[in-house]
């Protein structure tokens, strides 16, 4: 208990240094948020015009898809900070000091984490801008924010495990591009899912980000009338299968990462 106790003292403290450390660097925030706005204005004007869905407004269709991508690749700067802190040295600075060593971990995510509920405010407004609307409850869009948020934070953790995997930080960002791209494109977040060809179409029912996009599209209101039922089980129940997905990702990656950082510590 008093093992436990002194974790999360210590995961606390390093919290509070990410989140000062972050708000004297606002160009993190900045950053983050810059690429996300100007992906909902190249989809929704640009290829918007040319995408006819049938019925729905595309802008209304894609902003949650966009609010999705943008939590997924927001939570690739943990797996940035990490690699920099391990080069730089900082890491060492740590491990010298008597604190729980998974504290550091979870330090840098839960800082982390208060970076993408900013960006995620600057997306919904951009949003609002563009014309999408929330046409659920107040109950609702708010469980739709928290699956956003969880779901970001269960990323950061897979980021976390690939940023204590690749040995330079230089070629970090191919990496988590070529490893969380895919996620997104393959997935209802642009297109519904069930016009996509065969085994990709497979894919997308049962891909996370598909999960969490068809999630928020219920609980925002931004599902139109007569759109198709989905066949997969995660798509016909979405709000139960993203908090079953988050839980996973945490079960599985938050221990991997701490094997990965104290086996890089204790090099």
């Amino acid at each position: 208990m008093n093992s436990l106790s002194t974790t999360v003292s210590d995961a606390l403290t390093l919290s509070r240094r990410s989140l000062v450390k972050n708000l004297r660097n606002p160009d993190v925030v900045v950053f983050s948020s810059a690429a996300p706005i100007a992906f909902a204005l190249l989809f929704g004007y640009v290829f918007g015009s040319a995408i006819d869905l049938g019925g729905p407004n595309y802008r209304e269709f894609m902003v949650v898809g966009i609010l999705t991508q943008t939590m997924l690749l927001t939570a690739s700067n943990t797996g940035t900070g990490i690699a920099y802190d391990m080069k730089q040295g900082l890491v060492d600075r740590f491990r010298s000091l008597p604190i729980s060593q998974s504290a550091v971990l979870f330090g840098r995510t839960n800082g982390d984490a208060a970076n993408n509920l900013v960006v995620m405010a600057l997306l919904s407004v951009t949003g609002l801008l563009m014309g999408w609307r929330i046409r659920g409850s107040f109950a609702d869009a708010a469980l739709a924010y928290l699956i956003l948020f969880l779901f970001a934070y269960a990323a950061s953790w897979i980021a976390a495990t690939i940023g204590l995997s690749v040995r330079s930080p230089e070629v970090l960002g191919n990496v988590l591009l070529m490893a969380l791209l895919p996620l997104t494109f393959v997935s209802n977040a642009f297109v519904p899912s069930d016009e996509l060809p065969g085994p990709m179409r497979v894919i997308a029912e049962w891909n996370p980000v598909s999960t969490v996009v068809a999630a928020c599209r219920e609980l925002f209101g931004n599902i139109p009338p007569g759109w198709p039922e989905p066949d997969a089980w995660p798509l016909q129940h979405p709000v139960a299968a993203s908090f079953l997905w988050v839980a996973v990702i945490l079960l599985v990656f938050v221990p991997l990462a701490i094997r990965r950082y104290q086996r890089a510590v204790s090099q």
